[in-house]
């Protein structure tokens, strides 16, 4: 991609930023150069972010923020992408706050399809094996990397019988019968063993919580869980898909099926 392609396309990101947590529920409170979006109701707990088109925030503008977070008891937390708001970073490690980066990843359209994977499909939103669905990226993101681990179909099963499994299967279903929210999954022997999701704004498409159950990574599942959503998402109009892979390691898997990386995304939150 040119640079004028790039700063294009970082720009129709800002927007999709911007709009997906107001379409998700969520109320937006005004920090001048700061938006805090806090959820109303059930659902994903969200963040603060640059407002659009707004100035570089100080670390005054964050504190305000921090302190209106804490008043609230949500996540102390701050998402935006580096090159387009390069001075955020310094202001909220100077609140104390720990950084974190991701590349930020649009796939090349004109990348080729993948085959489709024979133990992935789609799933609806009464399929009896979505709760399994929403809690393998748990399991997967408590063990980040590649390397297999050791959690597996035992530790899935235990992770399930946990009231919050349930409270993500509600937010999830209601979600894909809204028909804001797209999920695929890799199903083996009436198992999960990797699932992600998409989420649409008009016709751009974030790609998120794409998670391997530990035991079963370096089998593909991953690739063509993405595979399946890319191909969902094409099938319905989307021009720009894009995602933040994990880590360095992640993003070289989903090089392979065409994403390029074009920033890094950010977050920020306390010290573990």
């Amino acid at each position: 991609m040119t640079d004028h392609m790039i700063e294009s396309t970082l720009s129709e990101l800002e927007r999709y930023y911007d709009t997906v947590p107001r379409v998700g529920g969520a109320r937006a409170e005004d920090f001048g150069a700061l938006t805090l979006f806090v959820q109303e109701g059930a659902g994903w707990p969200y963040y603060a972010r640059p407002a659009l088109g707004g100035p570089g925030a100080t670390p005054a503008d964050v504190q305000r923020v921090l302190e209106r977070q804490r008043e609230l008891k949500v996540p102390e937390a701050f998402e935006w992408v580096a090159e387009t708001s390069p001075s955020l970073r310094a202001a909220v490690e100077a609140a104390g706050l720990h950084v974190h980066e991701h590349p930020l990843m649009v796939l090349d359209p004109s990348a080729e399809a993948l085959p489709p994977h024979p133990e992935v499909r789609l799933l609806g939103a009464d399929d009896p094996l979505l709760t399994a669905a929403v809690t393998v990226p748990a399991l997967a993101f408590a063990a980040p990397g590649t390397s297999v681990g050791e959690a597996g179909p035992a530790e899935l099963a235990a992770a399930m019988a946990e009231p919050s499994a349930e409270e993500g299967r509600a937010r999830v279903s209601g979600k894909l019968a809204a028909g804001t929210g797209v999920m695929a999954a890799a199903v083996r022997d009436g198992v999960v063993l990797c699932s992600g999701m998409y989420n649409p704004v008009g016709d751009v498409v974030e790609i998120v919580g794409v998670g391997t159950l530990p035991s079963a990574r370096r089998q593909g599942m991953a690739l063509g869980v993405t595979a399946a959503l890319v191909a969902e998402a094409l099938a319905h109009g989307a021009r720009t898909v894009f995602l933040s892979a994990g880590d360095e390691d992640v993003a070289r898997v989903y090089a392979r099926i065409g994403f390029r990386r074009v920033a890094t995304a950010l977050i920020a939150e306390p010290q573990a």
